[in-house]
């Protein structure tokens, strides 16, 4: 596999841990002081994208050693000539198709189209406490730049100020938070989505969200994801909560109401319990058992009043993604999130996220070529988004070409929630008194970042003043410093998307195709299904050779 650096000098970034693929270290933290590509682009925006210390240096890459079946060793295919796709005003002439004028706005669903104005999305924000201290920033970010966010499973269950009578939900302040502050910014870009599992279905999610809000909310069907084939899990310190939540009905382990256990809490060798969520579909046998409990979810689901579903899915394997891509094509689905092993989560059992499941790019060509088969067969397939360790905009170029036209949408998990930790620090730094409040890790800026960007968000921040533009000055006072991030952050992604696809010569997201990439080695080629760099047009160009 190819290994991605973790130092980069051309850029100036380095790696705390170790890095995976996507660039992100393997351990990613709240308090981290920096400094990866992710980090650093959440404060320099699309500076990013070109080399450091311009006028002294040159630059060359570093990236030769394609070994290996991962998204690395895909590579993007450019052009010299043509121009495909420019957005209806333009011409084809040199002076319209230039990078800034492409268009990345992308749109998915059926009979309620849901659009986005650039092709991302967050992955499920759901019972972690990460999830729960930095919301403020993960959803009005998302919100001012216009990209759908979800809100996990388990939001209701571990919230202690949720009232549940009968079995059934009929208070959740911490969902309604989460459900508003993105609906205060959202400006009819994006989307809201909230998860539901086994334990939420049984609480009653989908009927309390869907009396409150309406067809504001997308609601999400969950099978698994890519860091585990088991429930969702978080970890809490407090007897009197892990009995709460005991009380509740999830597993917790160990069991906070066995006297020995508590007894081993209270010596100190025992200092925290995971709540585990339960297995779905436990009572069936075949996909046939499975295809007729799923469409009873989605007409009940539907009969409910919603107008939008999604299906989440993990890496389980072939038999799994055949059915979710069926099932949700033949459901009308708005949306199919894959997720290949690979990514990441808040507290996954850490050996089964190194070793089950399909990894990404293997579980994202086989989604592909099962997708091309309905579609050859004559169905309007689902529209599908990809996850699974992406993290760059090569990341998405990449995926949405490997699946194109199916896939609409890249799934991003940890590499937008950096700048929400990112600028929770710096703003907890500058404001003590807040800091608290804003869960904020810091006592000062470090000395590396008072140096390269300075002290204040308005020198520290490049798309601060975007955002102020974008909600006033007025505004800007109840704007977290994460969401200015996080706008930041995909402004560079952004930016270089629209540099790609330019080179590919295609200036809308619906014009990339599997056509845009080839394969840097014979093991990427035999997986995805896209030809080897030298086999690409290499017919035509000996036609050109030949041609008298």
């Amino acid at each position: 596999m190819s290994i991605y650096q973790k130092n980069n000098d051309v850029l100036s970034t380095v790696n705390r841990g170790n890095p995976a693929e996507s660039g992100v270290c393997t351990l990613c933290r709240a308090d981290c002081r920096g400094k990866c590509e992710t980090w650093m682009s959440s404060m320099k925006g699309r500076k990013l994208l070109y080399p450091r210390d311009f006028g002294t240096v040159t630059a060359g890459s570093s990236n030769i050693n394609h070994v290996g079946v991962c998204y690395n060793n895909l590579r993007i295919q450019g052009y010299n000539y043509g121009a495909f796709g420019v957005s209806d005003g333009l011409t084809n002439n040199a002076d319209d198709c230039i990078f800034p004028n492409v268009n990345i706005e992308t749109e998915f669903g059926k009979t309620m189209k849901t659009r986005s104005r650039v092709p991302f999305m967050t992955g499920a924000l759901g019972s972690t406490f990460i999830a729960q201290k930095y919301w403020e920033s993960f959803a009005i970010g998302a919100a001012l730049v216009g990209f759908p966010i979800v809100i996990g499973e388990n939001v209701i269950g571990v919230d202690k100020n949720s009232i549940i009578e009968n079995g059934k939900i009929v208070k959740s302040p911490e969902l309604e938070r989460r459900i508003d502050t993105y609906l205060k910014y959202y400006d009819g870009y994006g989307a809201i989505i909230v998860q539901m599992n086994v334990e939420d279905t049984r609480n009653g999610v989908a009927e309390y969200v869907i009396k409150k809000y309406g067809d504001k909310v997308i609601l999400e069907l969950k099978w698994g994801q890519g860091a585990k084939d088991i429930g969702g899990e978080i970890q809490v310190t407090s007897l009197e909560y892990a009995i709460f939540l005991k009380n509740r009905g999830y597993i917790v382990d160990p069991d906070p109401t066995k006297p020995e256990v508590q007894e081993a809490f209270t010596s100190g060798a025992i200092k925290s319990f995971a709540r585990h969520s339960r297995l779905g579909y436990t009572n069936l046998n075949n996909y046939h058992e499975v295809k007729d409990e799923f469409m009873k979810s989605v007409d009940y689901l539907r009969g409910l009043g919603y107008k939008r579903i999604t299906l989440k899915t993990g890496s389980y394997g072939m038999e799994a993604l055949a059915m979710s891509i069926k099932f949700a094509t033949e459901a009308k689905l708005d949306l199919l999130t894959i997720d290949g092993s690979g990514g990441g989560t808040g507290m996954s059992p850490w050996n089964m996220m190194e070793s089950w499941g399909v990894p990404s790019i293997f579980l994202h060509s086989k989604a592909y070529e099962y997708a091309k088969i309905l579609s050859d067969k004559g169905y309007d397939v689902v529209d599908m988004a990809f996850a699974g360790g992406l993290a760059r905009e090569d990341h998405i170029f990449k995926a949405l070409a490997l699946g194109a036209p199916f896939t609409k949408l890249v799934c991003m998990g940890r590499a937008l929630m950096i700048p929400g930790f990112l600028g929770a620090n710096i703003e907890g730094a500058l404001y003590p008194e807040m800091r608290s409040k804003l869960n904020g890790n810091w006592d000062a800026l470090p000395k590396n970042l008072t140096e390269e960007f300075g002290t204040t968000p308005e020198e520290i921040f490049a798309g601060y003043y975007d955002v102020k533009n974008k909600v006033g000055a007025d505004e800007m006072n109840n704007i977290p410093l994460g969401a200015i991030g996080v706008w930041t952050l995909s402004d560079k992604l952004t930016a270089g998307l629209q540099q790609l696809m330019a080179g590919a010569r295609k200036f809308r997201v619906s014009e990339i195709s599997r056509g845009d990439l080839f394969s840097a080695n014979r093991e990427t080629e035999k997986e995805t299904g896209i030809k080897f760099m030298t086999e690409v047009n290499d017919e035509l160009a000996k036609c050109i050779l030949n041609e008298e």
